[in-house]
């Protein structure tokens, strides 16, 4: 499959290259602030805000599959986007990612 038959709802964000293993970068999908993730080779997205307050998640810590959002300290899970502490009570988006060749791609 090339870039060009992935469809209009997919937007390419970054290259493979572009995010390191066990980091996080913050792209622009749709007009959205999103923070793409890879672990384990994987890669993940999220909406790029914590739901407690305006933070940009990929200035946060992320273990494991789980970011740390840089102001207070919330925690979610980047496959399901299930807030795991307080003081965040709502989770955040998830969206789905795609790589064809060397080009990532997310579904916002």
């Amino acid at each position: 499959m090339s870039s060009e038959e992935i469809g209009t709802e997919w937007e390419r964000v970054a290259l493979a290259e572009d995010v390191m293993d066990d980091d996080v970068l913050g792209v622009q999908a749709a007009g959205k602030a999103v923070a793409l993730y890879k672990v384990d080779g994987r890669f993940y997205a999220t909406h790029g805000i914590c739901s407690h307050e305006y933070a940009h998640l990929a200035d946060g810590f992320l273990e494991g599959c789980e970011i740390e959002c840089p102001l207070h300290q919330a925690r979610f899970d980047i496959r399901t986007g299930q807030a795991m502490c307080s003081p965040a009570t709502e989770g955040i988006a998830v969206y789905p990612v795609k790589v064809v060749g060397n080009e990532v791609f997310v579904k916002v």
